[in-house]
């Protein structure tokens, strides 16, 4: 039996104390592997990495796709070879982002779109938020200006109003050859070039032509597709109602079938003013008989090419034009025309309209005026011989009433000596 070591006496707070304190552990190899070291401390810089990430993401998706300040719908033109920081100013200026820039520089770079964005005119809505504003620059939804170019205007005429209008830009070359271009409503970019405002009306006349050229009435009296857009100028000039044109295409046309003189007042127009349009002031009795190849009084058949650009419902007449035997037509004096078949009942339809136009100048006559009158009238110059239903004569001078307009065989305009 072995001998246990001697017991001595110790007090109790020795007693609580361990006889000898244990040395730590030791690491091992695997553990002080310089290579494990670095691992871990990689893959806890991850972890940081990975939560502030997530936090940045959060916090930056909440700014991208906060309410905007804008509080209304705005229009705004991001200039030409504008940077990044540039559109921000702009943005920031139009109250389109708020005060901090920043945002925006870092939502751009967030959405890799620093090269994708474009100049143009944007219409921002109401508190678009960053992710819109860049969307919207970034996929060039740029704001189409309607632009109406109304039927029956020269090329003259249309150039100038394209050349007026500020959401075009660089100069017109030359005027086009009349007729070419279609009258419609388009669509524009802010910054379009003119010629290609004229280019694309040009492209749309030449296809609307051929279409309309392919279905036309196989006995219409036109040769070529120039001869049926000459023909549907004068229809447009002619009448502004819908529902005319097809029979004032007729008289033209059955007027062209049997050689007779077209006698169509705004040919005369042309023929003295040229693209500028209108004449300004009645046609003199030596223009009525003034030779001029679109004078259609002293020509036979068509002018050489036409008068105006007509719109496709006047292009469409004189392709198709109605099924009648009118050879004539004056104005009704309400708007529109009154149509017939012999010279016999066409000039009653002219006493009609001098009857309406008496009564007119009467019921706007001053009292002061109405005693001149007589001698107005016994100072008019005689009617012209030159139309083959000329009227009885009609004073020189017009009364502020606008002059209705005439038509084929119609009584001889307002002349002055």
């Amino acid at each position: 039996m072995s001998e246990r070591p001697p017991i001595s006496p110790r007090s109790p707070r020795a007693a609580l104390e361990p006889e000898q304190v244990p040395p730590p552990p030791r690491r091992s190899e695997r553990a002080r592997n310089p290579f494990v070291v670095i691992g871990n401390a990689i893959i806890t810089l991850l972890i940081i990495g990975m939560i502030g990430a997530c936090a940045a993401y959060y916090y930056g998706r909440k700014i991208i796709e906060a309410p905007g300040p804008l509080q209304e719908d705005k229009t705004v033109v991001i200039p030409s070879r504008a940077g990044m920081s540039d559109i921000a100013d702009v943005l920031q200026r139009e109250g389109v982002i708020d005060s901090n820039r920043w945002a925006f520089i870092g939502a751009v770079l967030a959405l890799k779109a620093r090269s994708e964005m474009k100049p143009g005119e944007y219409a921002f809505q109401k508190n678009a938020s960053l992710r819109d504003v860049i969307g919207t620059i970034v996929e060039g939804k740029v704001v189409q200006h309607s632009v109406t170019i109304p039927e029956g205007l020269t090329s003259e005429q249309i150039v100038a109003r394209l050349t007026d209008n500020d959401i075009f830009s660089g100069a017109i070359r030359e005027v086009p050859r009349e007729g070419t271009m279609l009258p419609e409503t388009y669509k524009f970019p802010r910054g379009t070039t003119r010629e290609q405002v004229i280019q694309r009306m040009q492209a749309a006349q030449r296809r609307i032509v051929a279409e309309i050229w392919e279905r036309r009435s196989p006995d219409v009296p036109l040769k070529s597709p120039e001869q049926l857009v000459t023909l549907a100028s004068i229809v447009e000039k002619e009448t502004g109602k819908s529902d005319e044109r097809g029979r004032v295409a007729a008289v033209f046309a059955n007027r062209l079938r049997q050689k007779i003189k077209l006698q169509s007042d705004p040919t005369i127009i042309y023929g003295l003013v040229g693209g500028k349009g209108t004449l300004g002031r009645p046609i003199k009795r030596s223009e009525i008989s003034q030779p001029s190849p679109y004078n259609t009084y002293v020509i036979d058949g068509l002018p050489p090419g036409p008068i105006a650009n007509p719109g496709r419902a006047s292009l469409e007449a004189a392709a198709n034009p109605s099924r009648t035997r009118d050879l004539f037509f004056v104005a009704d004096g309400t708007g529109g025309h009154s149509f017939s078949e012999s010279l016999g009942e066409h000039q009653k339809n002219v006493a009609k309209l001098r009857a309406i136009e008496k009564q007119t100048q009467n019921d706007r006559a001053e009292p002061a005026e109405e005693t001149a009158a007589p001698a107005a009238a016994a100072a008019a110059p005689p009617a012209d011989a030159a139309s083959p239903a000329a009227p009885a004569a009609k004073p020189a001078k017009r009364p502020a009433a606008p002059r209705p307009r005439q038509g084929a065989a119609a009584p001889a305009p307002t002349v002055q000596q």
